[in-house]
């Protein structure tokens, strides 16, 4: 089953640890300190841009949140950044927070940002180890409400997610509801304990959803999440307990590569997100796609239905887009197209069988 959709703070840079290398046993070699972030320029919309990477795939919002900042440059970084703390880049959201106080002097507006304010502070200090976001199934931007989304919405900046229930699964609707993922696993428990067999049924049924889709991206969320996002809109993804900066650009949808193991390759800046099994594209500054370095001969085959794969996610997208300009209602619509495109899909898997990977 998943892990929650809290925050899982292990191997994750801390905050507070200030810059000094904490020293190890006797003889051993200095530990590095993971409260440092190397910082790689890009040249983003001509100019040149700095965006923060990181070394383990820890939860770590504050760098999601920061480099949308960053690509919205209403945070600038000296040109010869090379490396930054956990210290500066909060010091540089509080100063973006703090710039969002209203114009307009009256009293309320002034005294709730001001509590605004206030809750934002006590979160900060979770940014650079994880937050509690607990996800509702019905909708995209659909999170139970916390302190820590003060944050996304005092940046203007949408959370989002993909992990969605299919609204051609009655049972699962039925049995997920409006619960958020800790409600969810709760009437798991409770629905095993009942002596009521239709309660259990509909325990049953809420939990084969959730190790069904561990992943925590399903095909009508992935759907859902590329209808609602606005064109060139930047924003913060939230699966699997890790947030990624995310961008819809011409209709498709991008994740920033964070990942300190392409800091030096310029060509790889954007990556895909067109499938929910995980595969996907790397792409360069203005969504060309690259190779990921020394892979060119490697992945040919697979390279090849990426891209027979992305072009039936693009024909779907179109008819997707279409249909909601005629004005059709989005979820039925978003069911019927899913269901020819997965019918497209099995096809193509039947003929195109996916090349195992090496060992």
């Amino acid at each position: 089953s998943p892990s929650p959709a809290g925050a899982d703070p292990g191997g994750v840079p801390g905050r507070g640890e200030g810059v000094s290398i904490p020293r190890g046993p006797p003889g051993a070699p200095p530990a590095p300190d993971r409260d440092f972030y190397c910082v790689k320029w890009i040249r983003w919309k001509g100019e040149r841009t700095p965006v923060v990477t990181q070394s383990e795939n820890g939860p770590c919002p504050l760098l999601a949140i920061i480099n949308v900042l960053l690509l919205r440059w209403k945070v600038k970084l000296p040109p010869q950044k090379e490396v930054i703390t956990a210290e500066e880049l909060m010091a540089h959201l509080g100063n973006c927070i703090l710039a969002t106080q209203p114009r307009d002097t009256s009293e309320g507006l002034q005294l709730n940002f001001q509590q605004n304010i206030s809750d934002t502070m006590t979160v900060l200090p979770k940014l650079s180890t994880g937050l509690d976001v607990n996800v509702r199934f019905t909708g995209v931007s659909d999170f139970e409400y916390t302190p820590e989304c003060i944050v996304f919405d005092l940046l203007n900046i949408p959370l989002y997610h993909g992990w969605l229930v299919d609204p051609q699964s009655p049972e699962q609707v039925q049995a997920v509801g409006k619960l958020s993922y800790n409600q969810l696993v709760e009437k798991i428990i409770t629905c095993k304990q009942a002596s009521d067999s239709s309660l259990v049924g509909e325990g049953l049924v809420a939990e084969q959803f959730l190790e069904s889709t561990a992943s925590q991206l399903t095909f009508h969320g992935l759907c859902e999440l590329t209808a609602r996002a606005r064109e060139g809109e930047l924003g913060v993804f939230f699966r699997n307990n890790h947030f990624s900066t995310i961008i819809k650009h011409k209709g498709h949808l991008y994740l920033l590569v964070t990942d300190q193991g392409f800091l030096q390759e310029e060509g790889v800046v954007w990556e895909s997100l067109h499938s929910v099994d995980g595969d996907s594209c790397f792409c360069d500054t203005d969504f060309h796609l690259s190779h990921a370095p020394g892979t060119e001969g490697a992945t040919a085959a697979p390279l090849d239905h990426r891209l027979q794969q992305r072009q039936v996610d693009q024909d779907y997208m179109v008819a997707l887009s279409l249909q909601q300009q005629q004005g059709q209602d989005p979820p039925s619509v978003l069911s019927d197209l899913e269901l020819a495109r997965q019918l497209q899909h099995e096809e193509y898997q039947q003929h195109h069988p996916h090349p195992h990977p090496a060992p």
